[in-house]
């Protein structure tokens, strides 16, 4: 009975998983087809998606661990399927690679530079105003008692 439970809440998990993915895969595309790039020009397409992905992912994570820990969808749909689906380091790899490649220094080491600090910016940002969030909710919360 446990093993058929646990297979069960795997499915489930995978099945939120999935269709997260379905979901931030989709974004990705949107951007990517409403932001267009030509060759040798800053990926704005990717960084955007990157660095708006580390933001929601940041404010998301901290809501998710400090205020929702038992939310057991969750985080799997969100994290690791919408997001992870939504952003893409492979491709910021490539980017990168092609702009190198192509000759394109001052763009690709700009790309990569810009990339990673406003990635890790954004994270801060996000987990910084789900902290905001959480602290004027309790506030609230204490006012209306």
């Amino acid at each position: 009975m446990t093993r058929i439970r646990t297979r069960r809440s795997q499915l489930v998990i995978l099945a939120a998983l999935g269709c997260g993915g379905l979901l931030g895969s989709v974004a990705r595309y949107a951007v990517s087809v409403a932001i267009p790039i030509a060759n040798g020009q800053f990926p704005w397409n990717t960084f955007i998606i990157n660095v708006t992905g580390s933001a929601v992912l940041g404010f998301l994570l901290i809501l998710l661990i400090e205020q929702f820990p038992r939310g057991r969808l969750v985080r799997p749909f969100i994290g690791t399927g919408v997001i992870g689906a939504y952003t893409t380091f492979s491709t910021f790899e490539v980017n990168a690679l092609l702009l190198f490649r192509g000759h394109h220094l001052m763009t690709g080491v700009s790309y990569v530079v810009a990339s990673l600090l406003a990635g890790l910016l954004a994270m801060w940002l996000g987990m910084s105003g789900a902290r905001m969030a959480i602290r004027v909710e309790q506030w609230l919360q204490g006012e209306m008692q």
